[in-house]
């Protein structure tokens, strides 16, 4: 059978950095084809050039048996390829087919695509209302936004990237009927994720990148998670070890009826929100990005004010503190964002090593910067936590995604806080560096450190956290010990379906 795709040789480099060397790549008709390497293994690289944002410097890329030059993203979707970015590009004011209609490479009748978008909606069970505004929606229906608007074209090979990350179990269990029906009707699907898990149940074949380069092309039907991540990195992985507890140390942070008005037009109140954390627990909080995370992030981590008794760090009514002051009495924060709120994107590693660290690691000598101290410092968190970097002071932008990440979180553990709060630690960290960064976080805890996990990743939450929480439209949930609790209840939550918990909630 000819290839749907074929990659022969395909090579690219950057200065300083070789993303693809001569790779090879093979996807059939009908195949869901997962695309597997840790962070920095090229896979992005790749996808971009087959969808036509980057040009390959060598090499040849072949579409149904004929070498074609993919000149832009409009060429792509003319041949047949579609994309759905890990990270949607949606108008949040406008509806779902106002949306729809901008992402169309021709002029379309909006009653005619109207008509469109319902029937294939209601062929592939992905109901949607036309008519409803995208802030309206749940991330799990945007998604669905993003595959119709490609369904709409009539594709014969569709991308997706990191699909999953933001999904409940039982959205994912619906989307994983789509691209099975889809696979059957030969359209074939690139499939890139880090959740070893899904692609034992959902691909048929898989190829393995490392250091930029084709190591293997496997069954995943016919190997475990363990033994395709120990390929990924090359070396094996140790799953983090968690020792149940019985008992916790005083109390860390309390906060106590937390009612907060967002300030984005699309925004979630928050809506008294209480919980407590102790020394030596993690508490985990699961929910669909969009339901007050943002706002719940910004309160704890002293970005708004907030009454100052709503908030209390270490016994000392924090909600009015600002950030710095909150550093001092022990907090530190991972958040959200990597570039921009997690790091300066121009700066060096050196220098963001400084920006938070300057007051918990003393990287200041009568106000002047120690300069060897906070190269010691920024090279000792790219020691520890395997960033891969062309030294300290490269710009933090020019990291890959999953390498800043674990620069950032890293930079936060090893100032030895007594408070964690950390949102979404294991964004875009392939399996090895996501395994490190959970015994870093569990190992913080067992040195009586209180530590809070904002995720929409339950296997993450699951696998690290004493307890879990749901946030869902501004409120929380009663609190829940991890083994209490399943994921499929956890899920119901999230949907903002009360499930019938055979455990009683924990008071906080």
């Amino acid at each position: 059978m000819t290839p749907r795709l074929q990659l022969k040789q395909i090579t690219k480099a950057f200065p300083g950095c070789l993303a693809n060397d001569r790779v090879d790549l093979k996807i059939q008709p009908g195949e869901i084809h997962a695309l597997l390497g840790e962070n920095g293994a090229g896979k992005s690289t790749l996808v971009k050039m087959i969808y036509g944002l980057m040009q390959p410097d060598s090499g040849q890329i072949f579409w149904q048996g004929e070498e074609v030059i993919m000149q832009n993203p409009k060429m792509a979707r003319s041949l047949g390829i579609g994309m759905v970015f890990q990270h949607f590009s949606l108008f949040e004011a406008m509806t779902v087919l106002e949306n729809i209609a901008v992402g169309m490479d021709q002029a379309v009748d909006l009653k005619t695509l109207e008509k469109q978008l319902v029937e294939i909606s209601a062929d592939y069970g992905l109901q949607i209302d036309p008519r409803k505004a995208i802030h309206d929606l749940s991330v799990g229906e945007r998604q669905r936004v993003e595959i119709l608007r490609c369904l709409l074209q009539q594709p014969k090979l569709l991308i997706m990237d990191e699909p999953t990350s933001v999904l409940t179990p039982q959205e994912v269990e619906k989307l994983f009927v789509t691209l099975k029906r889809l696979a059957s009707e030969g359209v074939s699907i690139l499939y890139i994720s880090h959740k070893l898990d899904e692609i034992k149940t959902l691909c048929h074949s898989a190829t393995i990148l490392r250091g930029g380069r084709f190591i293997e092309t496997l069954d995943p039907t016919q190997e475990t998670p363990a033994a395709m991540a120990q390929r990924m990195v090359g070396e094996k992985i140790t799953p983090p070890k968690r020792t149940e507890k019985t008992a916790y140390g005083k109390e860390i942070i309390r906060v106590q009826n937390l009612s907060v008005e967002s300030d984005q037009p699309f925004g979630n109140d928050l809506k008294e929100i209480s919980f407590q954390i102790r020394e030596g627990e993690i508490l985990g909080v699961a929910g669909i990005a969009g339901n007050g995370q943002t706002e719940l992030l910004e309160a704890l981590s002293g970005e708004v004010d907030t009454p100052i008794d709503s908030i209390v760090i270490q016994g000392r009514p924090s909600g009015n503190l600002p950030s710095n002051q909150r550093r001092m009495i022990g907090m530190a924060y991972v958040p959200e964002e990597r570039l921009g709120h997690g790091s300066v994107p121009d700066e060096s590693l050196h220098s963001n090593a400084l920006l938070s660290g300057y007051q918990a690691k003393k990287l200041l000598n009568r106000g002047f910067i120690d300069h060897k101290k906070c190269s010691d410092y920024a090279n000792h968190i790219c020691d520890k936590y395997k960033v891969k970097q062309s030294g300290i002071n490269s710009a933090a932008k020019s990291l890959s995604g999953g390498n800043l990440q674990k620069f950032i979180v890293g930079r936060e553990i090893e100032q030895g806080p007594s408070l964690l709060i950390a949102a979404q630690p294991t964004w875009g960290v392939d399996a090895g560096a996501a395994a490190a960064i959970h015994q870093s976080i569990i190992d913080l805890a067992q040195k009586n450190s209180a530590v809070l996990v904002l995720s929409q990743d339950l296997d993450e939450l699951f696998a690290i956290c004493d307890a879990i929480c749901v946030i869902y439209e501004g409120r929380l949930s009663a609190t829940y010990p991890i083994s209490a609790i399943s994921r499929e209840e956890i899920g119901l939550l999230m949907g903002g379906i009360t499930p019938p918990l055979s455990t009683p909630a924990q008071t906080a």
